[in-house]
């Protein structure tokens, strides 16, 4: 075992001390077993010893070959140095590799040479900033938060104040404001995230505060409506009221009728009520009209009268557009640039109108669409052009519009292939895209307006709710909401919130096919309202006739006139709002967040 023995133990160089950053490679390079350019031509024999001039221990034969490798200060990965004096022949020459071994080898130091901590990083591309801004704009805020830990130099350009405004827009984040509001976007933007959390977190627990808003005593109600959190209500006594639950104002006023004469309970009843962000109209059961304008004060700025009762009503909730039915005439009313009311447009059609509303984001020049039985026109006040969309088929049963489509819920024959359905045209086109659903009892409402992209909700009289998928016409979810038909439904990106003739209002999580919450009312469900929150019910009753009024028995009394409710869910403005605040706890009782329960320690304010 002397010479032999020696020469064939194998000799393996220590690691090279480095930053550490660099790829590491395997103990036998890239191919798995450790190159030497002498390898090829070592001595296998018995005479290869320690001495041999092919062997391990061979000395440099030259100082040229030492210094190899050393120019940089470090030894290559495979230089022939000093150690082991690898990479001479039997002759003492020097060995060239193998074609294979050589593109390996570059391969090897092209892999060495990858480390950031070298004097070449490997983001070593110089952009101007405004490019880098301009690329960075296509990214989320999951990716921003990633490309802010790569560098000092990319968290400056992913928290750039561009780039998180522009995500606080396009999350719907305080739509109205600039970017000079404020100093931190990023801030801003997670604040927001937090808070749309919590009130998430609040509406699934039906955690937060409810009202019930103040009402007529000698009084039915007759119609609700709402517009961002103003709620406007008719009586059958003639009262007009409104309430603004952004402020919590519960004490309404009286809108005032403009004929002196008309003592406050002695005008006719109210039929229908709209408002929006600057108007409030009333239709009243003999054709007169009453329009406010909200900003100016409580007597109307302009008074209509019609022939006859009027049976269906609509305000444009974009601009200052009124449209009404009464007999076979539709009347579209509009101020004039000198702040004049005037008709705008009038028409003529064959039938009753049942169901009319005003197309959204329109210009200057008002469109308005209305179903009469089984026809369905589009009304174009630039032109007074009348345009049949719908004719000889089944009824309209419910109707809704968005600013380039309406979508009207048609009665079934019967029978099982002609159901009941709903129909979605164009209205540029002036033809029927879609035809959904194919059930056996009524569509009763629909709302395509409120409803996310590419979905619309409605209710039916088997008391299920649908979501439909516009892009391929067929039903998304169904759900057997209410015992009796469905009144009034709306939904948004993951819940609905559904009203059913028996007084149950219902809130469902449609991601998950759960019920959440519900509450009950002894009235059909007749409006439903809500936003991130907020939320606001109306329970109408179908009688508006009045009851024997006993005043003694107040509960009796309650119990036909109707309820308005009022819902926040927003917990900074719970604490000193509420109708009885000794009676309203802040502590956090989680059993009797799910009751609207807060009497575990009343007096703590006190």
């Amino acid at each position: 075992m002397s010479s032999v023995g020696a020469g064939r133990r194998s000799w393996r160089r220590p690691r090279r001390r480095g930053s550490g950053d660099g790829p590491r490679l395997p103990r036998g390079g890239l191919g798995g077993r450790r190159w030497s350019p002498g390898a090829a031509n070592r001595p296998r024999g018995p005479g290869a010893g320690p001495g041999s001039p092919g062997g391990r221990g061979e000395a440099p034969s030259s100082a040229g070959d030492s210094d190899r490798g050393a120019g940089r200060g470090e030894p290559l990965p495979f230089s022939s140095g000093p150690r082991g004096c690898r990479g001479r022949g039997a002759a003492g020459g020097p060995a060239h590799p193998r074609p294979d071994e050589k593109a390996q080898m570059h391969l090897t130091w092209l892999l060495v040479g990858k480390n950031e901590m070298n004097d070449v990083p490997f983001f070593d591309i110089q952009l101007p900033y405004e490019l880098a801004i301009n690329i960075f704009q296509y990214l989320d805020r999951k990716e921003l938060g990633r490309c802010a830990q790569v560098s000092k130099t990319w968290k400056v350009i992913a928290e750039d104040e561009v780039l998180w405004y522009r995500l606080c827009q396009q999350e719907g984040h305080l739509p109205d404001s600039s970017i000079s509001d404020y100093s931190c976007w990023k801030l801003i933007f997670q604040e927001c995230r937090a808070k749309e959390h919590m009130l998430r977190t609040n509406w699934k627990n039906r955690k937060g505060a409810v009202s019930e808003l103040e009402h007529i005593p000698d009084a039915v109600l007759c119609d609700v409506h709402s517009h961002d959190g103003v709620v406007i209500a008719g009586y059958t006594s003639g009262d007009v009221r409104v309430w603004d639950t952004r402020t919590w104002d519960y004490v309404a006023p009286f809108l005032e009728s403009e004929d002196e004469e008309d003592e406050p309970g002695m005008q006719p009843n109210v039929s229908f009520v709209r408002i929006n962000s600057s108007l409030a109209v009333a239709a009243y059961e003999d054709g007169f009209l009453n329009i406010w304008d909200l900003r100016t004060g409580k007597y109307p700025v302009h008074r209509f009268e019609h022939d006859a009762r009027i049976q269906a009503l609509a305000l444009s909730q974009d601009d200052a557009t009124v449209a009404t039915a009464s007999a076979f005439d539709v009347v579209m009313l509009s101020p004039s640039e000198e702040g004049y009311w005037q008709i705008a447009a009038e028409f003529e059609v064959p039938k009753l109108v049942q169901y009319l509303e005003i197309v959204p984001e329109t210009g200057r020049y008002p469109v308005a669409v209305a179903a009469a039985g089984d026809l369905m026109y589009l009304l174009k006040a630039e032109d007074s052009a009348r345009t049949l969309l719908y004719a000889h088929g089944p009824p309209v049963t419910c109707l809704d519009v968005s600013a380039n489509q309406v979508a009207f819920g048609v009665q079934g024959l019967g029978w099982v292939y002609e159901g009941s359905k709903i129909l979605v045209y164009s209205l540029e086109a002036g033809r029927r895209l879609l035809k959904l659903g194919n059930v056996l009892r009524d569509f009763t409402c629909v709302n395509l307006s409120d409803s996310p992209p590419n979905l619309m909700v409605s209710g039916n009289m088997d008391g299920r709710v649908r979501i439909h998928d516009l892009r391929s016409g067929n039903i998304a979810l169904s759900l057997s909401a209410h015992q009796l038909g469905v009144s009034a439904v709306q939904m948004d990106d993951w819940k609905i919130v559904s009203g059913g003739e028996e007084g149950l209002v219902s809130v469902w999580d449609y991601r998950t096919n759960q019920k959440l919450w519900e509450v009950y009312s002894g009235h059909p469900v007749q409006h439903i309202s809500f936003s991130s929150h907020s939320l606001i019910t109306a329970n109408v009753p179908y009688q508006t006739v009045m009851r024997n009024v006993d005043l003694d028995s107040f509960t009796t009394h309650r119990r036909h006139r109707g309820l308005i409710r009022a819902y926040e869910f927003a917990v900074d403005q719970l604490a000193f709002q509420s109708p009885l605040p000794v009676c309203r706890s802040s502590c956090d009782a989680m059993a009797t967040h799910y009751y609207d329960l807060a009497l575990a320690f009343p007096y703590n304010h006190v």
